[in-house]
């Protein structure tokens, strides 16, 4: 099952959806495991340790430090992996909104982490990124 390359597609077509959730980054030490009662969104290896994205509330029963207090939308088209541009496209009409983005890539589709007190403001600009793009078409 591949996913959709072409970018007017892409940025025509997709729904972002705004998860109730607030989430937070973690960094676990090199050599420490995360705590078995968390269940992370995302962990990613890195030399210095672990960085995992996981429900606020969790971080704070298991008093993991953390940062970035932030929501997650969720690109409701099934993107490929290999697509060029849909990212930068979306992460540069954030930006001029003001709007810092961390992306996460899956398998299916694209999760944007926004700050949590901007987040109403993230779907706002994508939802006219899209209007746009189908203007356009």
């Amino acid at each position: 099952m591949t996913g959709e390359k072409d970018l007017a597609k892409l940025l025509g077509g997709m729904r972002p959806r705004l998860q109730d959730q607030i989430y937070v980054f973690a960094s676990i030490p090199s050599g420490e495991d995360l705590p078995s009662s968390i269940q992370p969104i995302m962990v990613f290896r890195e030399a210095e340790g672990l960085t995992a994205i996981l429900p606020a509330s969790e971080a704070r029963e298991v008093g993991i430090d953390c940062a970035f207090r932030c929501r997650m939308i969720t690109l409701e088209i099934h993107s490929s992996l290999e697509a060029v541009g849909f990212l930068a496209a979306i992460t540069a009409r954030l930006a001029e909104a003001g709007i810092g983005v961390n992306p996460v890539s899956a398998f299916h589709h694209d999760h944007l982490f926004v700050p949590a007190d901007k987040a109403d403001e993230a779907v706002a600009v994508l939802r006219e990124l899209v209007a746009a793009d189908r203007r356009e078409a």
